[in-house]
Parts: C-alpha cells; sequence; structure tokens
C-alpha cells in the first residue's frame, strides 16, 4: 500500500464520527431520492402498460341519446381507428349492512368477440352470462367484502332490481376510482359496474341509441382534429362535448399525482445534495487548513499537486460514498412499503416495483456531485498551496475586545461565557458557516413539519369554512326549482341550497381549460366562496368568480373577460367578464350566481343539485332512505365521507412520504450538528487542554466546548426558522396542481418542534463529543510549538 492511501486510510478512522455522520446525510438523501424516483418510475410504467394491454382509449364523448346508425360516420372521421358505443348511466346501490348512500356508475361491455377499448381486467369470477349479471369494481368489492355470487340491489332508471355479481375486474377508464364531481375517492359510497351492453340499454330506454363514445385513433392522427369533428357530428343529439386522454377523469387524477410526485423528488433531492455537499465542503476545508505543515512535507518530499489533491479527492469521494449502499437499501425499503399504498389508492391490477439499474446509477452520480461540490474549494487550496507558505503556521486571529466587551456587558459574564463570545466572534466567517449548516438542517426539519400543518389547513379551510353541507344531492338531469322545495320537505332536513352546474370550457386568448360552471344562490351559506383572507366573498349580480389558481393558468384577473363554452344545453359561447379572483384549495373552480347561470345558458330556474344541512346526526339514517329512494337522484355526497376519503387518499399518501422526508430531515439534522460539534472540539481541542493544564477543571472544560455548541445552535434558530419558511413557500408553489394546493401555513408547534429537535440533537452531540474532550492528551498540549 502506498504511503498515500496509509494516509488516507488512518485519517479516515480517526474521522469516523465525521464520515458517519456524512453518511448520514447521505443516505437521507440517496434513499429520499431512491424512494421518490422508484414509485414514480413504477407508476409511470405500469401506468404505461397498462393503458396499452387493455386498450386504453384516446378520445372521449357523451351524448344524450344517439342512435347506432351515427357509429359508421364516426368510424369514417379521418384519423379515428376503433370506436366503441358504449351506454352507460348512474344507479343508486343498497348494499347488505350498508345503510349510507351508494351510487354506482354501470358501463356496458363489447359486444362478446369485439376487441373492445378500456377492456376489464378480471381478478376473480367471469364476464357477465346473464342479463342481471355484472362486474363488480375490485375497490368497492375489498370496502364491502363482496365475492363472486354475492348480490346487490340497483334503482336503474326508476326501476329496482337484483344484480349477481359475476365477477370482480378492473379498467385503465378507472385507474382513480371517482364519481364524476368529486376529487377524491370513495369507495365505500361509490362503485363501477360492468354490464351486457342489451339489457342495460334496455334498463336505460337506449335500445338501438348509445350515449357514451370511447375511440381509439390511428397512429400520428391529431386529437385535437378529430375532437372537434365528432363535437359537430355529435351536437344534434345533445353532445356534451369531446374530450381527449388529458381531460379524461382517472387519467388526470393520476397525471397530477405523477407531477407531485416528480416535483417533490427533484426538490428535495436538490436540498439534500446541497446540504451533503455544504458539510464535506466545511469538513474537508478544515481538514486541509489544520493539515497544511502535511501538505508541505509531502511536496517537500516530492509529491506532486496532483497527488496531493487526488489524495484528498479520494478522502471525500470515500466520505460520500459511504451512504450508497445504506441509502439504496433504505430507499428501496420506503419505497416497495409505499408502493402498496399506491396499490390502494391507484386500481392497478398489478405495479411492478424494482430497483433500477439507472436508480444505482443516479445514486452514485449524487454521491459523486456531493463530493466534487462541497470540496472544490478546499481541493483547489491543496492544490495550489505552496511548499514554503505551508510550512508557516496560520496567521493567528485578530485579539480584539468583542462587541459584547464594547458595549459594556462583557462585566455581568463569567470568563468562560466572554472566552466563548470572543472565539466565536473573531472567526466570523467560521461561526457564520457553522450557524448556516444547522439552519439548513432546522430548516429542512420546518419544512418536513409544515406538510402535515398544510393538510389539516385544507381540511378546516375546505370544509369548515368553505363547504359546511351535510349532504351534496345531485340530481340525473337539471330540474325545476320545486326540486329544491321537495327536498327541504324531508324529514331530519334543516335547510337546503340549490346549486346549478354547468359543464362549461373557459378560453382566453390561446389557453383553455374545461371546468364546471357552479351557479350558487346569492347569500349561500352552506357553500361559500373566499378570499384569501379566508372571509366570505358575495356574488357579483354579474361576471364570475374564478378561482386564483384558475385565473393564473387562463391568464386572466378582475376586470378581464373569459368566453364561455357551454358544453351542454344550447352549447352556447359567451364572452363574460371577470367580476374576481377567490381562493380555494381543492380543485379548479369557476363561480356565479345561479340565475346568471341559467340565464347564460338560456334556461329557466333550472337546478343540478342542492346542498342539505340536517338538524341533527340522528336524522342522517332516515334522510338516505329518502333519497334512494327519489329515481331522480344521481348521488348523495356525504360531507364527512369526503374528509374521510381525502384523509384517505391524497392525504395519506402525503402524510406517509413527510414520515419518510422527516426522519431523513432529522438525520441531516443529527448529521449536522454532530459534525460541528466534532470540528469546533478539533478545532479548540489544543486550547482546551492547555486550559486543563492551567487550572480548569474537567467540568469547566466540558462547559466551555458545550456553551460554544449550544451558542451555535440557538443563533441558528431564527435564520433556521427562515430557511424552512423560504423552503416552504417553495414547496407550495412546486406542488399547485389542478387536484390540490397546499396552503402556506407553518403552525408554531411545527417551529418549536423542529427547535427542539435541533436543540435535542446538540445536546446529544456534545454528551458524545464530551467524551473525547476527556480523552485528550495534556502532555501533547503542553509541547505545542506556540
Amino acid at each position: 500500500m502506498k504511503p498515500l492511501h496509509r494516509k488516507l486510510w488512518r485519517e479516515l478512522r480517526q474521522l469516523r464520527g465525521q464520515v458517519l455522520a456524512i453518511a448520514a446525510v447521505m443516505v437521507a438523501g440517496i434513499a429520499t431520492m431512491v424512494m421518490a424516483q422508484g414509485n414514480y418510475h413504477a407508476l409511470s410504467q405500469t401506468r404505461d402498460l397498462y393503458y396499452a394491454e387493455y386498450r386504453f382509449a384516446d378520445v372521449f364523448a357523451q351524448a344524450k341519446r344517439a342512435p347506432l346508425g351515427a357509429v359508421d360516420a364516426v368510424r369514417a372521421l379521418p384519423g379515428v381507428g376503433q370506436v366503441q358505443a358504449r351506454v352507460s348511466g348512474f344507479a343508486n346501490l343498497e348494499v347488505a349492512g350498508f345503510d349510507e348512500a351508494v351510487s354506482g356508475q354501470i358501463v356496458s361491455l363489447p359486444v362478446p368477440g369485439e376487441n373492445g377499448l378500456n377492456r376489464v381486467f378480471l381478478r376473480e369470477g367471469e364476464l357477465p352470462s346473464a342479463d342481471a349479471e355484472v362486474v363488480l369494481g375490485e375497490a368497492f368489492a375489498l370496502a364491502h367484502g363482496l365475492r363472486p355470487g354475492d348480490t346487490i340491489e340497483a334503482v336503474l332508471n326508476g326501476r329496482r332490481q337484483t344484480l349477481r355479481i359475476s365477477g370482480i375486474g378492473l379498467s385503465p377508464e378507472f385507474v382513480y376510482q371517482v364519481r364524476p364531481g368529486d376529487l377524491f375517492p370513495d369507495f365505500e359510497r361509490f362503485a363501477v359496474l360492468w354490464m351486457q351492453r342489451e339489457p342495460l340499454a334496455a334498463a336505460l330506454d337506449m335500445v338501438g341509441a348509445f350515449n357514451d363514445l370511447a375511440l381509439g385513433l390511428e397512429r400520428g392522427a391529431r386529437a385535437d382534429d378529430v375532437i372537434d369533428a365528432l363535437d359537430a357530428l355529435l351536437a344534434p343529439w345533445g353532445g356534451t362535448g369531446a374530450h381527449g386522454r388529458d381531460d379524461q377523469l382517472s387519467h388526470r387524477m393520476l397525471d397530477e399525482e405523477l407531477a407531485g410526485l416528480r416535483t417533490m423528488t427533484r426538490m428535495f433531492t436538490a436540498i439534500f445534495l446541497g446540504v451533503s455537499a455544504f458539510l464535506l465542503n466545511v469538513v474537508v476545508g478544515r481538514l486541509v487548513g489544520a493539515q497544511r505543515e502535511q501538505i508541505a512535507l509531502l511536496k517537500a518530499f516530492g509529491y506532486g499537486r496532483w497527488e496531493v489533491g487526488a489524495h484528498y479527492a479520494q478522502l471525500a469521494l470515500l466520505m460520500s460514498c459511504a451512504g450508497v449502499l445504506p441509502g439504496l437499501a433504505l430507499g428501496a425499503w420506503i419505497g416497495r412499503a409505499m408502493a402498496g399504498i399506491y396499490v390502494e389508492y391507484f386500481s392497478f391490477p398489478y405495479l411492478a416495483w424494482s430497483l433500477q439499474p439507472s436508480l444505482v446509477l443516479a445514486a452514485l452520480a449524487f454521491a459523486v456531485a456531493a463530493a466534487g461540490f462541497g470540496t472544490f474549494a478546499a481541493l483547489r487550496r491543496a492544490f495550489a498551496l505552496p511548499p514554503a507558505e505551508a510550512m508557516r503556521p496560520e496567521a493567528p486571529a485578530t485579539f480584539r475586545p468583542t462587541l459584547t466587551e464594547r458595549i459594556g456587558l462583557g462585566a455581568l459574564l463569567d470568563p468562560a461565557a466572554r472566552m466563548i463570545l470572543r472565539n466565536l466572534e473573531r472567526r466570523p466567517l467560521r461561526t457564520a458557516l457553522s450557524v448556516l449548516g444547522i439552519g439548513l438542517g432546522l430548516g429542512v426539519l420546518v419544512m418536513s413539519r409544515f406538510i402535515g400543518g398544510a393538510i389539516d389547513g385544507i381540511v378546516e379551510v375546505q370544509f369548515g369554512l368553505a363547504q359546511r353541507d351535510d349532504f351534496t344531492v345531485t340530481l340525473v338531469e337539471p330540474a325545476s326549482g320545486r326540486a329544491a322545495q321537495e327536498l327541504a320537505a324531508l324529514p331530519g332536513v334543516h335547510a337546503v341550497e340549490p346549486f346549478r352546474n354547468a359543464a362549461v370550457r373557459l378560453r382566453s386568448g390561446h389557453r383553455e381549460y374545461r371546468t364546471a360552471l357552479q351557479g350558487l344562490p346569492p347569500g349561500s351559506d352552506l357553500r361559500r366562496v373566499l378570499d384569501r383572507d379566508l372571509q366570505p366573498v358575495q356574488l357579483p349580480a354579474d361576471g364570475l368568480l374564478l378561482t386564483d389558481f384558475l385565473g393564473e393558468l387562463l391568464g386572466v384577473g378582475p376586470g378581464d373577460s373569459v368566453r364561455v363554452e357551454f358544453l351542454e344545453g344550447h352549447r352556447r359561447t359567451l364572452e363574460v367578464p371577470v367580476a374576481g379572483l377567490v381562493s380555494e384549495y381543492l380543485g379548479v373552480g369557476a363561480y356565479a350566481r345561479q340565475e346568471t347561470v341559467n340565464r347564460l345558458l338560456g334556461e329557466g330556474d333550472a337546478i343540478s343539485g342542492a346542498w342539505l344541512a340536517l338538524d341533527s346526526p340522528a336524522a342522517r339514517a332516515g334522510v338516505v332512505r329518502e333519497l334512494r329512494a327519489r329515481p331522480q337522484v344521481a348521488s348523495a355526497t356525504d360531507r364527512g365521507a369526503t374528509i374521510r376519503g381525502f384523509m384517505d387518499s391524497i392525504a395519506q399518501t402525503m402524510l406517509t412520504f413527510n414520515l419518510a422526508i422527516t426522519g431523513m430531515a432529522a438525520a441531516i439534522a443529527a448529521g449536522v450538528v454532530y459534525n460541528s460539534a466534532r470540528i469546533t472540539l478539533a478545532e479548540r481541542g489544543r486550547e482546551l487542554a492547555s486550559l486543563r493544564v492551567l487550572g480548569y477543571t474537567r467540568g469547566e472544560a466540558r462547559a466551555m466546548l458545550f456553551g460554544e455548541l449550544l451558542t451555535l445552535s440557538l443563533l441558528a434558530l431564527l435564520p433556521g426558522f427562515a430557511l424552512g419558511y423560504g423552503l416552504s413557500a417553495l414547496l407550495v408553489q412546486a406542488m399547485a396542481t389542478d387536484l390540490y394546493r397546499l396552503p402556506l401555513a407553518l403552525a408554531p408547534s411545527g417551529f418549536a418542534e423542529a427547535g427542539l429537535v435541533i436543540l435535542a440533537t446538540t445536546v446529544l452531540s456534545g454528551m458524545l463529543v464530551l467524551r473525547r474532550l476527556d480523552r485528550l492528551d495534556l502532555v501533547a498540549a503542553l509541547k505545542t510549538k506556540e
């Protein structure tokens, strides 16, 4: 072994504590990257394979009632490769032993022998062979313990019938299984079912007709061209606007989840890489400074600049790479555990999670990049340091009264405290770097605690201030205002507020967005829109209120106008002014007065549904029974169930990810603080040993070292809190999607918990370092040249 190699391994053994601390940070960074990127790749690849194998459609369209003869005209459109005309409808369901409102969407299956689109993956059982048989979606079946051979009751188009479950299945069309109009899955109260075409068409009065289309495009065809032609073709039969795969609800929600996961991966990887590089810079930089004389001797004995520089580069690389294998193992373990949540959250038939070679290479690249960025300056100094200059000791620090002493407060401090302050003030750059390092660890902790508080903020604002009803009742077809009076007459209903929803496409210049325009009654109390200060906003007499996120997407603000294209009714296109912007954390919406929406539609007093407030929780069961018996009710969404659905879906995923990130952030904080402690001891070891020789007790020397560490941590609190707030603000901007936005609301408890973790880590690191202080060689301190 070459002499430099022996020196390398000796230094690694001497620096083993700091090497472990740096490795812990590297493990945290690599594990986070592997966990997030592994899940992103698994979801993306599973989605692509599933879509291709089960022929997920490219274009979707709905109509009121179109004749089957129109299918030939659709098939003749340029770019259309395959057409599947379907019948689809909604039903109220009853499950034995479950007394709450349940709704389901029933979709017709292809004719036997037809290689249709959106094919059903059978988990168990078989396809229907009789008129009253259905394939039931797996998520609903698991929620209620249903198996092939069981039965459920359905009220379909006003007629009650018993449906036998022939199989349990999945479809790429319903990977994100959510009731239309909702944002989050509710597997207990919403089901997807597949039925033979003939009996379903007979039940929905669609014999010889269809109301749903799925299209597969030819290679190279433009979806927008096909959509425009399809809209014109279906308009006479009540077409509600064709749309591409990007606007299909399930695919869109899955894309939003993937986009958020990719954003978090990039952001946390960059943060951990920066912290790792900073730590390596501090450790190697100070090591080079402490070994000036050794560097001079190496060069004097004939070692070249490149050999000396390579020696310290190898040291940094070994420190960095020590965390690669543990990081890969930890990231794979956490990633596989989170994959189980994704399998439940998204209705995939499988989820293939594997540690791909690209992830291993990315982990190695992470370690090399951290070593390179973190040690570049130190390696340059070691490379360029002339032997003659290196043999001279460093210039002593400038000794003058500290700021505390100059303002007259020095007399209030004991000698140990004055020495601590003098040491920190006389090395301002070193002190600033130590404070910054601890502050970075604290900032990551604050950001990790922010996510849990943000989810609580979403629930409090969306379901406490904005949405205050007990039930949201949606009708099969728009009805007159008298329907709201009938709902108000139900026993146990305290208040009713009707609403009118209309599917629209909003355009501003080249930008467009498909959403629902929601018409609310003036003075609505059960459903309120809020401004950025979370205060209720009165609906304007004319014009629209857009959520601020939708305003940014369309590039409009108060005083501008948007082109509103209605996708139902008379399919009107109108220019409507934007009266203002409102704040909302879930979904993307546009609001107006109910009479304004009806006037724009050219309709009279029509409603799409109503919000219900109950007299008491005891009235819930009776109201559910009444709603089940009404064929005009398409669905009744329980507000409490919506909250549980949110917490069980996106919130669970985010909180699980947050738990992992919190553990990683704690590892970073511990690594930063412990390194600061070890470096402080290495730099002040001679001074503390000299004080012991001069008569200071072991306890007094301990107090000086521990006091300096605690002072650095206390000084890092405010910068760390500021860094945490800034990182949280970046996370809010990066994760804003159509599905949800995080409120930038950091609870004081989050700051307090992060600060306590840092202080506790300081105490623990101090105790570990104090053991080394007790073993200092006092004889060696007497032999120093100074």
